[in-house]
């Protein structure tokens, strides 16, 4: 009977993925149609169209794959497409795994109902879970279905936009099943590099402002919380009973509110990053700072001795077919010592 449950609840998540994914698709259109559709308003069919020049760019200049993803747009008329969960133990920062046909093995799981995700949620923290339900604009397909734009990030900035093409279309480059720190890391590495080659390109000085703008807000808080999640690993490392561990726990959590709060001081009141406070603090929060950030040195420092693209994306699948321990032993040795934050613009991307 317990087998039967499991396997129903199991059944239900694919069905909502299922459900969600072609519904997705359903409402994607052509940009083309967009553009030339005199109903739709004029901010729309701009950024469309720079949509356009980005995924021509992304072909041409950066090697990623040129097919149909993002040249169809879909309207989901709400804030996200999907929402992720994630769990780590209450006195861990492992987040927990959920393994699946053809992506593995990753460390969230997802929903395209926050309602559905909430209840999810629930029940972890029911098992004494600590849990995250965060809001996702977009994710990819991995190449199985030509992935839309979608108003959930249509709006965002020139510069985020391009980002956030260029780390999705990573995806379909490299992506090796079960191992969330990798692939997340590599896209987050060709986002970083291509954004940088497109801004040189295509970038004004109001652009190139806005976006050193967001890119500084973004390494200050991730700054900060690297700092926390080094607190935390050393609190649940100590000799002690869990009851203090915990009571250490909550005083870093309201540290870190703290700090924030100083930290958007300095931004001048930007809140963006108030969304990621919604929700009482946990280690589900830094264990997804792990999955985007951890090798992210190392791939940059594989980009820079690879020099072109094409090479680069042939080393990383070289890696992605290694022992898994032994690949995050190459990508953290790659890393020591050699890129960090501050120098990371001096990556030569030609």
């Amino acid at each position: 009977m317990a087998a039967l449950t499991v396997g129903c609840a199991q059944l239900g998540y694919f069905v909502q993925a299922a459900h969600g994914q072609f519904s997705l698709l359903s409402e994607a259109r052509p940009i083309d149609e967009w553009l030339a559709n005199p109903a739709v308003g004029d901010k729309l069919k701009d950024k469309l169209a720079k949509v356009k020049e980005i995924r021509k760019f992304a072909a041409q200049e950066l090697a990623l794959p040129d097919n149909d993803s993002y040249t169809t747009y879909a309207d989901l008329k709400r804030q996200y497409v999907l929402w992720n969960v994630v769990a780590t133990p209450e006195l861990s920062l492992e987040p927990r795994q959920w393994c699946f046909p053809v992506a593995g093995c990753v460390n969230y799981r997802g929903y395209y109902s926050k309602d559905e995700a909430q209840a999810y949620a629930k029940e972890l923290r029911r098992e004494h879970f600590d849990v995250q339900v965060g809001g996702v604009p977009a994710y990819s397909t991995l190449g199985f279905f030509s992935d839309p734009v979608l108003s959930t990030f249509i709006h965002y900035p020139d510069g985020e936009l391009a980002r956030l093409v260029f780390h999705e279309l990573a995806h379909q480059v490299v992506y090796t099943a079960g191992d969330s720190r990798f692939n997340e890391s590599f896209a987050v590495a060709v986002e970083e590099a291509g954004v940088e080659r497109w801004m040189a390109k295509f970038g004004n000085e109001k652009m190139r402002k806005a976006y050193a703008e967001y890119e500084g807000r973004k390494q200050d808080f991730l700054a900060l919380l690297l700092k926390c999640r080094k607190e935390l690993e050393d609190n649940y490392a100590r000799d002690v009973s869990d009851a203090e561990k915990k009571k250490r726990k909550a005083e870093i959590f309201a540290q870190l509110k703290d700090e924030y709060q100083t930290l958007k001081v300095s931004w001048g009141g930007y809140s963006g990053y108030d969304r990621w406070f919604a929700e009482p603090l946990s280690n589900a929060h830094l264990a997804a700072i792990a999955t985007y950030h951890d090798f992210v040195p190392g791939f940059r420092a594989l980009l820079l001795r690879e020099k072109t693209f094409e090479n680069f994306y042939a080393a990383a699948r070289q890696l992605a077919g290694l022992d898994k321990s032994e690949r995050h032993r190459q990508l953290a040795s790659l890393g020591t010592g050699t890129m960090t934050a501050g120098n990371a613009q001096s990556i030569d991307t030609r």
